[in-house]
């Protein structure tokens, strides 16, 4: 009970941080997606039962948060979280590069699939100009995240305990 106390303290202060305090200083192409980093970190760290409607519900919040299509990101969180999960058993998790190289693949692949399903789905026009225009300075800022996770000594200590 105490470990899902925090976690959701987690979770909502992961979202309050990036939708209030970082759309104050950060332009949007900018902000990184901190979700999105939570469910990477679960794919490659928690266990399954866990994990998998938590990388549900992280796209589900942020779909929330977004204001867009209703479960499109929920959608594209679960798919490259069950990739993820299943070339977790082949990776060495630990390491704090293949973390940024995760977040930055997790990144791509996400914004590649609400292109697909957007395109499937909508009428909108000028949806791979608007992906291509945001992509680069959104993958900059995941990797950026991501390396400071990385720093943080629960990590380290995570890393060469097992």
């Amino acid at each position: 009970m105490r470990g899902l106390v925090s976690w959701t303290v987690l979770v909502v202060a992961l979202a309050v941080f990036q939708t209030s305090l970082l759309s104050q200083v950060l332009v949007s192409s900018y902000k990184p997606d901190l979700l999105l980093l939570l469910m990477v970190l679960l794919a490659l760290r928690a266990s399954f039962g866990v994990s998998l409607p938590a990388a549900y519900g992280l796209g589900l919040l942020k779909d929330c948060l977004s204001g867009i299509y209703f479960g499109l990101n929920a959608f594209s969180f679960l798919v490259v979280y069950l990739v993820l999960r299943l070339l977790s058993d082949r990776l060495y998790v630990q390491n704090a590069f293949l973390l940024v190289l995760t977040v930055s693949v997790a990144t791509v692949a996400t914004m590649f699939m609400n292109l697909i399903l957007l395109s499937i789905f909508s009428e909108a026009t000028g949806l791979f100009s608007s992906l291509m225009a945001t992509l680069v300075p959104h993958l900059l800022m995941n990797a950026f995240a991501a390396s400071l996770v990385a720093t943080v000594p629960e990590f380290v200590t995570a890393r060469y305990s097992r």
